[in-house]
Formats: structure tokens, C-alpha cells, sequence
């Protein structure tokens, strides 16, 4: 008689069911854990980015949980507007107040604070726990608030800014107020503009909260009439173009370049052919004509493709002669003193040097704007 081997995939199959059942449990497990720990999770995670926290949270548990020292002691601790949840957590952690800033990272995504972060400043202590902190920055409130528009932002961009600034004002009536301020209080030269774009000024803002739509527009706009002093405007109207084109042309040099010492002599191009007749030809006038992109998700367009040079706009300066008919940007000071006091170049052409720096190399014709393209 035969005997019959005895299965030697017993062991294999029992090892696995063993390792399928111990995983369901840590998938329906950790999440619960997580939850009795620390309460429910932020809605917007996926269900796995849910569970990935859930066990992050519990794995940091005493971390989170057991402050630094017993002893009270109060640190100052200050948030920047628009400051990230790692930047935030690492200065947390360099000045002593949580033990590890990535434990602090998970739990603050976990319970979805990270959209929540508030700029101020706020009076913590290491004898609080890394979640008392986290609920701590959430809970400031004052009736003045920190905001910065940055040089170049198009008005789109400081609407969509305030909601998260904590100023109660909608940006859709925002927008409407800039473009039409016919109830703003202007500054005298400023009378009559059809348009605030271009005179928001970039900067540093407290602003109150309950601020009204108006008033808000014209304290952007009284810090441009009080930046650009009456000897830059004297000087902007000198140089062959009316204030307000001069402003439209500082707000093209504005995007055309992050180097303020660029920005004189990338306006003497723009005079240059302006002079000669010659159309601008400026990408940013592009991408304002354009607008926002949902595939590149902002509001300036990068890279162009050479179909869109062709775009049909009144801002396109590829096809209309000389400026855009409103400024397409909010210019700094820099950029302002540009136009109002251009270098005086033989430049016709300028692009971006291959290198990746970020500057420029200026060119007389086109034959030497070609020669010197990036292979």
C-alpha cells in the first residue's frame, strides 16, 4: 500500500490566512484606535490617507500627547501669513515647545488644521502638550489681521488671499469693488481710473477684519499714493507716456523679471520699441489675457505654447500695437522707478539666460536675439 504524502502547503496556507486576517484587522483596527485617541479624522483624507495618519498619530502618541516639561513657562511664538504646516512645526520644535515637529506634521493633517493655521502671535508653553499647542494656534482671534500682497499678483490673486487672511471680505465682492471703484475715496491722481488693477500696492498690511470692501481697496491704494512719491510721479509723466500707462508698463516689467536690477533696462527695451513702433510682444501680457489655467492651477500660464501668442485679446501684445489697455499687474517700487527712470540702452530684445538663473541677456537685433537661444 501507497502511502499519501501529507501537504506541505498546509503550513503556507495557514501562514497566509493568518497574515490576510492580521492585516483586516490593522485596516479596520488603526483607524478606531486612532479615533479613541485623538476623535475623528479630517473628512477630506482619502480612506487611506486616513488610515496612514490613524496609525502616524498612534505611533507619535506619547509624543503628542506628554508635554516637554511639567513646569509652566511661556515662550512667544510667531506665525508668518501663508506659512506652511511643516514651517510651522519645525519652529515649533526649534524653539523647544514640541519634541518632534513631524509628530506634530501627522496629527495636524490627521485632524485636517493644516488649512486652519492662523497668522499672530501667539504666547505657548512647553508644558503643554503637542496637541494643546495645535488647538492653541487655532484659536486666536483679533480684530486686526496680518496680510501681504505680493509684488506682481494680478487683483484675482489678493481676492483669493482673503478668506484665509481672516478679513470678512468676499473676494467675488472685492473684485467688483476694483473693478469699479466708483464708491472708493480715491487719491486724487488717482480720480477717475476705470480700474484698481495696478495701483493695489504690494506690501505688508494690518488690516481689521470687518473692514468694508471699499475701504479696504483704499488702503491698498493709499499705500501706492503714498509709496510712489511726488517726484516718481513727476518723473512718470515726463518720460513720453501719461501716468496711467506708465503704471500699465511697470506692471509688464513687474512679471517680466525677478531681478530689481534688471528692471531699468528691461523698460528701456519696452521704450525702445515703443519709439520705433515696434509691438511689445511681452509673454505676460499673454498669460493676463489667458487668465487662469486649470492645468497649470494659477493664474499665470507657464510655458506659453506658441498657439496662445495668437490668443484674441486687447492685452495681447503680440497682436495689438503698443500697451494693453489696463495694467496687468500690481508693481512694486521697483518696478515703478523702472519706467519713471529707464536706463538708455540700444536693447530691442532680451530672454531668459539658459542657465537658469533667472536674468537676462539683452540683444540690438533679432539676428542676435536668435544666436543667443537656448539649444
Amino acid at each position: 500500500m501507497v502511502r499519501r504524502k501529507s501537504s506541505s502547503a498546509l503550513p503556507f496556507v495557514l501562514v497566509l490566512l493568518l497574515v490576510v486576517v492580521g492585516l483586516g484587522i490593522a485596516w479596520l483596527g488603526v483607524p478606531i484606535l486612532a479615533e479613541k485617541s485623538f476623535g475623528r479624522p479630517a473628512e477630506n483624507l482619502t480612506t487611506f490617507q486616513k488610515w496612514s495618519y490613524s496609525l502616524q498619530v498612534l505611533l507619535h502618541k506619547k509624543e503628542l500627547i506628554t508635554p516637554l516639561i511639567s513646569t509652566q513657562s511661556d515662550v512667544p511664538f510667531t506665525i508668518a501669513q501663508g506659512a506652511s504646516v511643516s514651517s510651522v512645526a519645525l519652529g515649533l520644535e526649534k524653539k523647544g515647545l514640541i519634541s518632534n515637529w513631524v509628530a506634530f506634521r501627522y496629527y495636524v493633517i490627521y485632524k485636517g488644521l493644516d488649512t486652519q493655521i492662523k497668522a499672530g502671535e501667539f504666547s505657548l508653553s512647553p508644558s503643554m502638550s503637542a496637541v494643546e499647542i495645535s488647538e492653541a494656534i487655532q484659536s486666536i482671534y483679533s480684530e486686526e489681521v496680518a496680510f501681504y500682497i505680493y509684488p506682481g499678483w494680478r487683483a484675482e490673486e489678493i481676492a483669493a488671499a482673503l478668506p484665509s487672511s481672516g478679513i470678512e471680505v468676499s473676494p467675488e465682492v472685492f473684485l467688483s469693488v476694483v473693478q469699479n471703484p466708483i464708491n472708493v475715496n480715491l487719491p486724487i491722481e488717482l480720480t477717475g481710473i476705470p480700474s484698481l488693477e495696478g495701483f493695489l500696492f504690494p506690501g505688508d498690511y494690518i488690516i481689521n477684519r470687518k473692514i468694508s470692501p471699499e475701504n479696504l481697496a483704499l488702503a491698498f491704494t493709499q499705500r501706492f499714493s503714498e509709496s510712489v512719491t511726488d517726484e516718481i510721479k513727476t518723473n512718470l509723466q515726463n518720460n513720453g507716456l501719461t501716468f496711467y500707462q506708465s503704471i500699465i508698463l511697470a506692471s509688464i516689467v513687474q512679471r517680466e523679471t525677478f531681478e530689481d536690477n534688471e528692471r531699468s533696462l528691461i523698460a528701456s527695451v519696452f521704450f525702445n520699441r515703443l519709439t520705433d513702433g515696434m509691438k511689445l510682444e511681452t509673454d505676460p501680457t499673454v498669460q493676463y489675457a489667458l487668465g487662469y489655467n486649470e492645468a497649470w492651477g494659477g493664474w499665470w500660464k507657464t510655458p506659453l505654447l506658441v498657439s496662445d501668442l495668437s490668443y484674441q485679446s486687447s492685452y495681447n501684445t503680440y497682436l495689438i500695437a503698443g500697451l494693453p489697455e489696463q495694467p496687468i499687474s500690481n508693481p512694486g517700487v521697483q518696478s515703478i522707478l523702472a519706467v519713471a527712470t529707464p536706463e538708455t540702452s540700444p536693447y530691442y530684445y532680451f530672454h531668459a539666460r539658459c542657465d537658469g538663473s533667472g536674468t537676462h541677456i539683452f540683444s540690438q537685433t533679432f539676428e542676435e536675439h536668435l544666436s543667443n537661444a537656448c539649444n
